[in-house]
């Protein structure tokens, strides 16, 4: 072993040889993107905006041209993106940096490159003086020009220049108005050199625009949030066509087909196009459902021609748009057309030569109802999952969307990221046009739909800013979410009063694996499944996981336990599975189900209904809740005031592990729920809360809201009949006035409301007020928490001395508290006990304050 291996502490054995420098081992799965990463090389250079404005001079540093061997006034030929190429002189420029080049913008539009890309400079050593050249103005720019475009533009431009043109470059002349020309035909080839005895036509109407700019040019650029998958498609279709001595040099074929599959709108036929673009290869698009034919062996026929179109055109790519519509399960279909179109698919794909250049691109939203012959190796060779785009996949997606948008410096587009959960490509490309929409709006009252131009201040006025994407994101839902209308909803912590506790226990169990992922990964904690919420009818239950739904900015889905149950045999099961689908779709998600006693009952007492149907969901919905994968973030939040009857094994650990007892509010809490609700309402300042508190003890949430509302209406109905009372007096004076009879009964107008809630209002609220929970149900509840309390208590345990852990650090006195450091249900267990920490202590009872679990909650 040499002294540098012992310095270096590496094992000989793992070392690099002496020739090569010692490189750290990628992993397996580094190398998945590897053909993504541009490779360097010396003509590969980074653009720079150009000092002199040409169109046909580009400037490298001194060193740069030395290097690459190029001189003065030398032609070279520039490579940009979508496979783009153009000539221009270059000349050397001090100030230019070495890995860059500076070109002006009419350079930089015909490479299809931006600031900062990459560009490749080759040496383009004999072009020819072109003998004829034929160019064309752009009918946007010279309209209202006069004059004689020859004299006036293009000789001026060419003159003694001996520029470089390339066929279907553009270039910019500037004279009284710059006008944009294109050169259509170059002749002898299709670089040459404008010299002085070049022909040069400029006859026949002029260009639009419109036409040229062709909608479907996308290349990888326009592509983002599939960084993965776009790397395992490039290596399936770009290495066969552009470098198939590779595989021949291994010993393999290449492959024939990919399938793509995803949710809607997330980016499959875009990936197809970008990459038919960027390699250059003729694209043949089937559409599933155009190869149809009423007529006999038609249908096959067409897809034989497709087939023989693309291997004539080689190298191609066939791509099959939504080909579960015409390959689908043989067994299934029961016409006879689709199996023989399937079959005809089958041959056509074996049929293909191994060497004959043509790649089958197809893609679904519904993987598992296409044919399964097709999904072989050897012809749709590699599945790839397009899915929904994750945090960093919606900033790419988003950056591309908004590059030709003009937003304000406010505008944060990484928050705007992180808000968009579930969304996929589609859907944030709806959303910021909904933003710009939104900004066209507000200058509506200043843009006049009769005048045939805008005023060009009012253009330039408009600039999207951070609340337009605010309204557009309140506006948008994700697509794969759209018929269960999910809504973040617009609870906030605040309009919950009391429940600390049970909040903080949400807050734990369903935020944080959101917003610290990482804290779990160094614990090694995969995040809790779900959570129960039960407790007595109208204390806050539905509330508290809107306001979770809410705080952690996911997306939020409300089933109603009993509309999950059809009338269909396996369709109840069904609906459950689709509820959790959606909900993996637009992770992370909160999945709601209220009054879950409807779906969850206790198995094996459900005689008489639909063939065991209940048994069934409930099973349906365990395997579910185990299913749910770690990857995900897919929360379920349950809620029921009938805990006796719900199945045990949904209330196991891993499922529905954490059980949070929602009691009826205590004295503090009952305070904060009439502040809560009378936040903004105007209270008269000697209204005292704390005795309103006092005397609703036993009172719900939901019956608090009640008498909350009924001071409201007395209050409103007092001020109507007073400001009628007032309107009246005064129509009368003007009646005797002016001697006419009496009058009816007034409109009001809005005049601000200056009367507040007194006593009085609350005075007569209360004698209407009813308790909704009687002291029965509550014991009821009681004992059932307090019953989970004690089969799950070990408060005495202690580790031994022996074991060295013994005399460490306890847990510190607030966390010791909210974790319940006393046993199952020994006296006094709860610091909380009789009104502290939010929730403890269950007024209404006059028993079982002492052993009530901790802070009646954690259970």
């Amino acid at each position: 072993m040499t002294p540098s291996e012992h310095d270096t502490g590496k094992d000989p054995a793992l070392g690099t040889d002496a020739a090569g420098p010692s490189t750290e081992k990628k992993k397996p799965g580094d190398y998945l993107t590897a053909i993504l990463d541009r490779k360097k090389a010396p003509n590969r250079l980074i653009v720079d905006e150009a000092t002199q404005d040409d169109n046909s001079i580009v400037c490298l540093s001194p060193a740069k041209m030395e290097e690459l061997q190029l001189f003065r006034g030398d032609t070279v030929l520039l490579k940009g993106k979508k496979r783009r190429d153009t000539v221009c002189i270059v000349l050397a420029d001090e100030e230019c940096e070495d890995a860059k080049i500076r070109m002006n913008r009419v350079v930089r539009n015909n490479l299809r490159v931006r600031l900062g890309d990459l560009v490749s400079v080759h040496t383009l050593p004999d072009v020819k003086y072109g003998r004829r050249i034929h160019v064309l103005p752009f009918a946007d720019t010279v309209e209202g020009v006069t004059g004689n475009l020859f004299d006036v533009y293009l000789k001026p431009y060419f003159l003694d220049a001996y520029r470089p043109v390339r066929k279907g470059d553009t270039f910019l002349v500037r004279g009284f108005r710059s006008v944009e020309f294109k050169v259509v035909e170059t002749d002898p080839d299709e670089y040459c050199i404008v010299a002085p005895d070049t022909v040069i036509h400029c006859e026949g109407e002029p260009i639009n625009r419109e036409d040229e700019e062709r909608l479907d040019d996308v290349g990888y650029d326009d592509i983002g949030g599939v960084r993965k998958q776009l790397a395992q498609i490039r290596e399936l279709v770009e290495l066969p066509l552009r470098h198939p001595q590779l595989f021949k040099s291994v010993g393999i074929k290449p492959p024939r087909g990919v399938l793509m599959y995803g949710p809607p709108g997330c980016g499959k036929t875009l990936i197809a196009r970008a990459v038919a673009n960027e390699t250059g290869a003729f694209f043949f698009l089937i559409n599933g459902p155009e190869i149809m034919s009423k007529l006999a062996g038609e249908s096959e026929s067409n897809l034989r021609k497709a087939f023989e179109e693309a291997e004539k055109n080689a190298p191609s790519i066939i791509f099959i748009d939504e080909i579960d519509s015409i390959a689908p399960k043989r067994e299934k279909s029961h016409g006879e057309v689709e199996r023989r179109i399937v079959s005809q698919l089958l041959t056509l794909m074996d049929g293909l030569k191994s060497r004959s250049h043509v790649i089958v691109i197809a893609a679904t939203n519904r993987p598992n109802s296409v044919d399964p012959a097709l999904r072989r190796f050897g012809r749709f060779d590699r599945e790839i999952d397009i899915g929904v785009p994750d945090e960093n996949g919606r900033l790419e997606i988003l950056r591309i969307h908004t590059k030709n948008m003009k937003l304000d410096p406010d505008v944060d587009l990484e928050r705007i990221a992180h808000e968009t959960q579930g969304f996929v490509g589609a859907d944030i490309a709806q959303l910021c046009t909904e933003a710009a929409m939104q900004c066209i709006r507000e200058k509506m009252d200043i843009i006049d739909l009769e005048d045939e131009k805008i005023d060009a201040e009012v253009l330039d006025s408009l600039a999207v800013t951070q609340e337009h994407f605010n309204f557009a994101l309140g506006t948008t839902n994700p697509s794969a979410l759209r018929e269960t209308a999910v809504e973040v909803p617009n609870v906030t912590w605040e309009d919950i009063g009391g429940l600390e506790n049970v909040k903080r226990e949400l807050q734990e169990t369903v935020q944080f694996p959101i917003e610290y992922p990482h804290l779990f990964e160094a614990y090694g904690l995969s995040p809790s499944r779900g959570v129960l919420l039960y407790g007595p009818p109208g204390c806050g239950k539905t509330l508290l996981a809107k306001a979770i739904a809410n705080e952690c900015q996911a997306n939020f889905i409300s089933v109603k336990g009993p509309e999950l149950l059809t009338m269909w045999f396996g369709e109840s099961e069904s609906n459950v599975r689709d509820v959790f689908d959606k909900a993996r779709q637009a992770a992370p998600c909160v999945l709601f189900f209220d009054e879950l006693d409807a779906i969850a009952r206790s198995r094996g007492g459900s005689l008489g209904d639909a063939g065991g149907a209940g048994d069934r969901v409930i099973n349906q919905l365990l395997t579910e809740m185990d299913g749910v994968g770690a990857r995900k973030n897919v929360f379920v939040i349950g809620a029921t005031n009938r805990p006796d009857t719900l199945d045990s094994a949904i209330m196991r650990p891993g499922r529905l592990d954490q059980l949070v007892y929602v009691p009826l509010p205590d004295h503090k809490s009952r305070v904060a729920i009439f502040k809560a609700n009378l936040r903004r309402s105007p209270v008269a300042e000697n209204v005292d809360f704390d005795e309103l508190a006092t005397a609703t003890q036993g009172f719900s949430g939901a019956d608090i809201t009640e008498i909350c509302q009924r001071a409201c209406k007395l209050a409103i109905r007092e001020t109507i009949s007073k400001q009628i009372e007032k309107k009246r007096a005064d129509a009368d004076i003007q009646a005797m006035e002016t001697d006419s009879g009496p009058t009816a009964v007034p409109v009001l107008d809005e005049e601000p409301v200056d009367a507040l809630l007194t006593r009085a209002h609350f005075e007569e609220a209360m004698r209407h007020a009813r308790r909704s929970v009687n002291d029965a149900d509550i014991r009821k509840y009681e004992m059932f928490a307090q019953q989970i309390q004690q089969s799950r208590g070990f408060g005495e345990f202690k580790f031994s001395d022996a074991s060295g852990t013994g005399s460490g650090p306890g847990l510190s006195s607030e966390t010791a508290a909210r974790f319940g450091s006393g046993g199952g249900g020994a006296p006094g267990s709860a610091p909380g006990a009789g009104g502290g920490g939010g929730s403890g202590g269950l007024a209404g009872t006059g028993n079982n304050n002492n052993n009530a679990p901790d802070d009646d909650l954690y259970s």
